[in-house]
């Protein structure tokens, strides 16, 4: 293993943030490393947004200390953070798309940015589509499409950078199963394609399961389970409660806990 994949991707140590008095995230730790995905559960309003929000730099922690990349980013200047987030997709829980740009124009956001030649920028765009099944959308604009079409459109525009870090807020927040379940294999077609370290708050406990249970079969280009009752290794689970760390561990040690607050969220 290289140096670059054995140190962690994110170290959160210590982060804590109160709102007018409210505590949000207490004293919150834990550790990604290159190819892992951790899955962020908990009741809704237990700090799991803000977390995100705090890796990514766009809220500082009134303590602790985060590492991106192994670069402590709470003291980062606005034009660092900039630099730092070329390497970290984001897909937002309401899709976050430009309604005012079609699906091209809305992928291509960050290559634009970054001065990508438009004729490259359009061959990585199909790609990106191409990649969430999505190849004929590209001239639609967001209100033509499906709230799961509007979901995969996000993940394109996240992906389309190869970052290394990704992180996901509740990305099937809001739609059908069925929708939720295609979004979900996207995310495990991602993580066994290009082993991209990753970090997914989900509010179904089934997404979380499924990533945990299941991998992508490149032979049949189709989600397939684990043989035996296995489980996929690089995917563990982060649980937060009242903004505490509740649980940190592997799917195997989480479907065994004898804790019984745990055991009641699961059931």
């Amino acid at each position: 293993m290289s140096e670059q994949n054995s140190s962690p991707v994110l170290e959160v140590r210590n982060v804590s943030i109160a709102f007018e008095g409210n505590q949000v995230l207490d004293d919150v730790s834990f550790t990604l490393h290159h190819a892992e995905t951790c899955c962020l559960l908990g009741p809704a309003g237990g700090g799991k947004s803000v977390l995100l929000k705090i890796i990514n730099g766009l809220i500082k922690p009134d303590s602790g200390s985060i590492k991106v990349f192994g670069e402590e980013i709470t003291t980062m200047s606005e034009e660092q953070l900039f630099k730092m987030r070329r390497r970290v997709g984001m897909v937002f829980q309401e899709s976050a798309l430009f309604d005012s740009m079609n699906v091209e124009a809305n992928v291509a956001y960050r290559l634009n940015e970054e001065g990508v030649p438009p004729a490259e920028a359009h061959t990585r765009v199909e790609e990106a589509l191409n990649f969430v099944e999505l190849g004929n959308a590209i001239n639609k604009f967001p209100a033509e499409l499906s709230g799961g079409m509007r979901r995969r459109v996000s993940i394109a525009r996240a992906i389309i950078t190869k970052p290394d870090l990704i992180l996901y807020d509740s990305p099937t927040g809001g739609l059908d199963p069925i929708t939720s379940t295609t979004i979900v294999e996207l995310i495990l077609k991602q993580r066994d394609e290009s082993h991209t370290a990753a970090v997914m708050i989900t509010h179904r406990l089934q997404d979380a399961f499924l990533l945990a249970t299941h991998y992508w079969d490149v032979k049949t280009s189709s989600v397939q389970s684990i043989p035996d009752g296995g489980v996929d290794k690089s995917t563990k689970f982060l649980m937060l409660n009242e903004g505490k760390v509740v649980f940190e561990g592997s799917t195997l040690e989480l479907t065994h806990t004898e804790d019984p607050w745990l055991k009641n969220f699961l059931s």
